[in-house]
C-alpha cells in the first residue's frame, strides 16, 4: 500500500468531520511553499487566504472559503506576512462557525483550474540578485525575501552585500551598459545598474566603502 494510500485510509479518515487547512495562497494557485514570497517575485496585484478541506495531494483539497487582499508597491514580505497571521486565524474561526452550522458551500478546485500552479521551498543561494533583470523584477525580488526573510544577497570584490530594501527610480531611461555596477552614489544610498535601467539602494549591510564603478554580482 503507497503512502498516499494510508494517509487516505488512515488518517485523512480518521476525523468524522474531516481536517481542513488553512493556506496563504489564491487555491488553486500558489499551493506549496514560500507563496508569500513567491506573489511578490511574480508581481502579483493580490494574494489569497485559503481554508481548504486537506486530501491526499499538495493543498489541492476542496476550498471551504477563500479572502482575496490587494498588494500594492508599499507591501513586503513583512507586510504580508502580517496580514496572513491575522487574517488566517479570523478565515479559519470563519470557516469552523460554518461546519458547526452545517452551511458550508465548498468549491472543487478543478471548477477554478484544471491545474492550478505550484510553488516549491526556497533554498539557500536563491537570495542572490541577479543583475540582468529588470529593475521592476529586481524590486520585487528585493522585497519578497526582505527581513524577516534572508534578504537579498550580492558582492562587491569577493564580499558580501546584503541588500533589504531598494527604491525605483522615477523617470529613468532604458539604456544599455554594464548591470550590477555602481553608478552614482548619493548621502546614505547609492544606484546601480539593472537589464534596463537603475535602481537606489536604500537599506544594505556591507563592511567597506561602496564606490562608483564598483561591480555587483
Amino acid at each position: 500500500m503507497s503512502f498516499n494510500q494510508i494517509f487516505k485510509d488512515k488518517i485523512i479518515n480518521l476525523t468524522p468531520l474531516k481536517i481542513i487547512n488553512c493556506h496563504a495562497g489564491k487555491l488553486p494557485f500558489y499551493r506549496g511553499r514560500n507563496v508569500l514570497n513567491w506573489v511578490l517575485i511574480n508581481d502579483e496585484k493580490e494574494f489569497g487566504i485559503t481554508v481548504h478541506y486537506v486530501d491526499e495531494g499538495i493543498d489541492t483539497g476542496d476550498i471551504i472559503l477563500q479572502e482575496i487582499y490587494p498588494i500594492t508597491d508599499e507591501d513586503n514580505y513583512k507586510t504580508l506576512l502580517e496580514k496572513a497571521y491575522i487574517n488566517c486565524a479570523s478565515l479559519l474561526y470563519k470557516a469552523v462557525k460554518l461546519i458547526q452550522k452545517n452551511e458550508l458551500n465548498v468549491i472543487k478546485q478543478s471548477s477554478i483550474h484544471p491545474i492550478g500552479t505550484y510553488f516549491g521551498v526556497r533554498k539557500d543561494g536563491d537570495e542572490i540578485i541577479n543583475w540582468n533583470m529588470t529593475s521592476r523584477d529586481i524590486f520585487n525580488f528585493v522585497r519578497a525575501i526582505c527581513e524577516p526573510g534572508p534578504k537579498a544577497t550580492s558582492y562587491i570584490n569577493g564580499n558580501i552585500i546584503k541588500i533589504n530594501k531598494v527604491k525605483l527610480v522615477d523617470k529613468a531611461i532604458k539604456y544599455k551598459c554594464i548591470p550590477g555596477q555602481v553608478i552614482g552614489k548619493a548621502e546614505n544610498s547609492f544606484y546601480v545598474k539593472t537589464g534596463d535601467t537603475m535602481l537606489e539602494i536604500i537599506e544594505y549591510d556591507y563592511n567597506s566603502k561602496i564606490k562608483i564603478g564598483d561591480r555587483l554580482g
